[in-house]
């Protein structure tokens, strides 16, 4: 089933959601492509999609932490 995404529009992040279930973030950014992170934790998750400022949440918190996966 796939991950629900909301608009974000900011930071060069166009949509982000989170699967509760299987952990795992899945952000699209405005270049087009798409990843998931997994074994993300839902207040990791919780305060990249709820932050002002999404994209240094996700330099400081998520890419460098969390096993990344490309869809496209």
């Amino acid at each position: 089933m796939p991950i629900e995404r909301k608009p974000i529009r900011r930071g060069g992040i166009k949509s982000a959601g989170y699967d509760r279930s299987n952990r795992i973030l899945e952000i699209e950014f405005d270049t087009g492509s798409i990843i998931q992170h997994t074994a993300v934790g839902e207040e990791i998750a919780r305060r990249f999609l709820g932050a002002s400022s999404p994209a240094s949440v996700y330099k400081d918190t998520i890419q460098e932490e969390y096993t990344i996966r490309r869809i496209r």
